[in-house]
């Protein structure tokens, strides 16, 4: 069995942190994830798909992510149920996220990477929030690894904008 879901959309409003009764901390916000269609009219539709997140990565996302920020998301379907105060049976279908990376810089700035952050500790976590950060102005929280960004990156230049293509080094750069 399979339940994996990846998601690129922006946040519809602010995330919302709240603590359970023994102190865990989280944090819900909808995701807006535009179709890959138009409607008749010739206007793009968009999915409003309510996101979870627990422990240390509710609190990060809570703290960095705000209503409009481009962001991934990577996790899983949950459905729960629950009887309303009218006494009828409600069924919430959302994505319980295990990894989740801003795509745009904190000033809302797009293009410049983002900041993995994956959960530690979360149950149902496969991925373990392992991957690398491609931002060098940003940070890796959680359970993720961090690309070091250390001397000679041409001073703030970022070292991975021609990521996938041939570089050109000569051998006398070479530290070996």
């Amino acid at each position: 069995m399979l339940n994996r879901v990846v998601l690129i959309g922006r946040l519809t409003k602010d995330p919302d942190l709240r603590y359970t009764p023994s102190g865990v901390a989280v944090t819900q916000f909808v995701l807006a994830v535009d179709r890959t269609f138009t409607s008749g009219e010739g206007e793009r539709e968009a999915d409003f798909i309510p996101i979870v997140m627990w422990r240390q990565l509710a609190e990060t996302c809570a703290n960095y992510l705000k209503k409009g920020r481009l962001t991934a998301v990577e996790g899983r379907i949950q459905v729960r149920n629950y009887e309303s105060n009218e006494g009828k049976r409600v069924y919430v279908t959302e994505v319980i996220a295990d990894n989740v990376r801003f795509l745009e810089s904190a000033n809302g700035g797009s293009g410049s990477g983002g900041s993995n952050t994956g959960s530690s500790g979360n149950s149902g976590n496969r991925s373990g929030g392992q991957g690398s950060n491609r931002n060098q102005s940003g940070g890796t929280y959680g359970g993720g690894s961090q690309s070091s960004n250390k001397g000679g990156n041409g001073g703030g230049r970022d070292t991975f904008a021609n990521d996938g293509r041939p570089i050109d080094i000569s051998e006398d750069d070479l530290p070996f």
